[in-house]
């Protein structure tokens, strides 16, 4: 269909989104990133991938690793779980019913879903089995479908839970089996209204007597107004066997991947951050998550640096807010994260591995890649390693973009692919 007019929107929309350019040199990752000044024009930056099909091509990872698809053609995979028997869960699906509050939503809109699968969202679980051990995943079959765009996963003992985009359900769970049996049982609703950041965060505590839910906010910076807000922007602890839940950190815009550090039941995150800032502001993070502790949004963002577009502002919020443990870059779009467990080589036996899903609001894209973040002392430390990349290229060919990152206690690191609808599985070539 020929639709002119849309498309001289689009043209004079990137034209005026690229005036005002501002140096993309800036590098902000670490634990105390140096943070430009913001820089706001008449459109934020925009730069959106171009997909295009793997081929005969593979993504890259280091010398010594070897990476392979264990799954192609899946509707939308998102996260991943590794059962006790090996076989491999993965949530499928896209949720969010948000409408576009101003002409530059549309615009920004339009232009982010040309880089998006443009696969019918799945709405289930598919299990992945390799039978003999081979590395070759040859049975796939649905384990669950019917459900509301599924996100977070978690299983403890014989409960799988799942994080729908509006509820927390349960199935009852036994090793081996291909096929839920039976309807899920709903453990508590989640906020669902507007639902501009849907997805679902989910993790359970070491002991498995809570559960924890990230749920990202309805606005970029609260446009649609505090009510909009109530219950967001927060991770919920829940009791597993009954429902209850309760805040147990606030002011995080939008937790997209949680994990418990192993040895501990610490939890962390990883965190996108606000746009329209510029390209170089605000960084998105890996943190450990306080009890009780508020992280700056939407007044504040990396500690206690004002956004002064908020209204009302609220300097005694900003005086609270916590700083986060590590900047992962601007508008990398971390959708994944998950501890190592000494099984992937030396290099990355200590720290986390972080699926970056890949920027929009910025002039040079950013992310579409998975991380490792090297730990000392139970604390990042240093500067991220590059593990898997190839997902696009000098000339924004995007082939592939990360989602979900999960470790295999058997020796491999498993990625879930939402841009080719693939999961792959990198192992160590020794």
């Amino acid at each position: 269909m020929n639709r002119p007019g849309l498309y001289s929107t689009l043209a004079v929309a990137l034209l005026l989104s690229a005036c005002g350019s501002e140096d993309d040199a800036v590098v902000l990752y670490g634990p105390e990133p140096t943070l430009p000044e913001p820089h706001r024009g008449v459109l934020p930056a925009m730069n959106i991938a171009n997909p295009a099909g793997w081929g005969d091509q593979l993504p890259t990872v280091p010398e010594g690793y070897r990476i392979s698809a264990i799954a192609t053609d899946l509707q939308i995979p998102r996260q991943t779980i590794v059962l006790p028997n090996g076989d491999i869960l993965v949530a499928e699906g896209r949720g969010g019913n948000a409408s576009k509050l101003r002409p530059k939503d549309v615009i920004a809109g339009y232009l982010k879903a040309q880089g998006t699968t443009s696969v019918k969202s799945g709405d289930r679980l598919t299990l992945l089995r390799d039978g003999d051990g081979d590395g070759t995943y040859e049975q796939q079959t649905v384990f669950a479908d019917g459900l509301n765009a599924p996100y977070g996963l978690a299983l403890v003992d014989d409960d799988l839970y799942v994080a729908n985009q509006d509820a927390l359900v349960r199935f009852d769970y036994e090793e081996g089996q291909t096929r839920a049996r039976g309807e899920p049982e709903t453990v508590t609703l989640l906020p669902s209204a507007i639902n501009h950041h849907w997805t679902k965060a989910l993790t359970a505590s070491a002991d498995g007597e809570y559960l924890y839910v990230g749920i990202g906010s309805n606005s970029n910076i609260t446009e649609r107004g505090m009510e909009a807000e109530v219950d967001r922007a927060m991770i919920w602890r829940i009791q597993a066997d009954t429902g209850a839940y309760q805040p147990y950190a606030t002011g995080l815009r939008n937790p997209t991947a949680l994990t418990i550090q192993p040895g501990t039941d610490r939890l962390w995150a990883v965190v996108n951050e606000r746009d329209e800032l510029g390209s170089n502001l605000a960084p998105d993070y890996l943190t450990s998550v306080q009890e009780g502790g508020f992280y700056g949004w939407p007044y504040s963002y990396w500690g206690q640096n004002v956004d002064d577009r908020v209204r009302p502002q609220a300097p005694e919020k900003v005086a609270a807010a916590i700083t986060p443990d590590y900047a992962l870059g601007s508008h990398v779009a971390a959708l994944g994260v998950d501890f190592a467990d000494g099984n992937m080589g030396p290099e990355f036996a200590n720290g986390v591995f972080v699926g970056e899903h890949g920027s929009w609001n910025r002039e040079h894209p950013a992310g579409y890649k998975v991380i490792f973040v090297p730990f000392s002392n139970g604390q990042p430390a240093g500067d991220p390693v590059d593990f898997v990349t190839g997902f696009i290229d000098d000339d924004g060919t995007t082939r592939g973009r990360p989602v979900g990152v999960t470790v295999d206690p058997a020796g491999a690191l498993i990625v879930a692919d939402d841009l080719s609808n693939t999961v792959w599985r990198v192992t160590p070539t020794q």
